[in-house]
């Protein structure tokens, strides 16, 4: 199971951190490139299909629409740092198409990231980090990247229209591509067939309403893309181990 998010997708030039304590993290990706700061503890990443284990005064630098996940191993506290390509123009452009053969490098002392109130200061930390990510490691042409941007179209076309109807036949027919051939494709590269995808991805985001809004079950179903309330409650069931009105009490 894995997810798209918009991060990175407006093209304009954003900067955003996060703190997080304990915490796993399904597989994803985002056009965005991505820093991960291990600051105690240990974090197990994948990055396209790579785990590394991390630890104290680790980074992670993830390129734009690698897949990758991470989890806690015992205890960690990480630092995320989220930001788009434009703030690092010349480096995005040299190495556009290449991903690192070594995402993970290690620093002496995590910096403090409060102090990059500004444009300058954050664009002059991202190419510092840059710069060591080039001194540590080669970069390796993306493999099948034509198969990986029919992928993230369809994972894009699903993240738009999930609600609606969403059958692997109709995105075949909007992006122009032969349906048995994307359908194929899609198993190959997400080891789960499409209508399996789109059921967990219906699902997840039925669980972030039953919990972040007053709407009714009913309501939700119809808004995350299922007409028959008694499909919704038994993917729901299969997916969570819970009713819908069960997961919503829990919460």
């Amino acid at each position: 199971m894995f997810f798209f998010e918009h991060h990175g997708v407006e093209e304009k030039e954003s900067f955003q951190t996060f703190k997080s304590v304990n915490q796993t993290f399904p597989l994803h990706f985002h056009r965005a490139y991505e820093l991960i700061f291990v600051n105690e503890g240990e974090l197990i990443v994948t990055i396209d299909h790579k785990e590394y284990i991390m630890h104290q005064n680790d980074i992670a630098f993830i390129f734009n629409n690698q897949m990758h996940e991470f989890k806690t191993l015992n205890q960690s506290d990480i630092t995320i740092v989220i930001f788009s390509p434009e703030l690092i123009g010349h480096f995005f452009m040299k190495y556009k198409g290449y991903v690192p053969e070594n995402n993970v490098i290690h620093i002496n002392d995590i910096p403090n990231l409060t102090i990059l109130d500004s444009i300058y200061r954050q664009k002059s930390f991202l190419y510092d980090i840059c710069g060591r990510l080039v001194d540590h490691t080669s970069f390796i042409p993306v493999e099948h990247s034509s198969k990986t941007k029919v992928l993230h179209k369809i994972l894009l076309y699903v993240d738009q229209n999930y609600s609606e109807d969403c059958t692997l036949k109709v995105i075949s027919k909007q992006l122009q591509y032969d349906y048995a051939y994307l359908s194929k494709l899609f198993i190959q590269m997400a080891n789960m067939s499409f209508t399996e995808y789109l059921n967990h991805y219906r699902i997840s985001q039925a669980c972030y309403l039953l919990k972040n809004s007053q709407q009714s079950i009913s309501e939700i179903a119809l808004n995350c893309g299922y007409n028959n309330l008694r499909s919704f409650n038994r993917n729901f069931k299969r997916v969570t181990n819970h009713s819908p009105s069960g997961f919503r009490e829990l919460s």
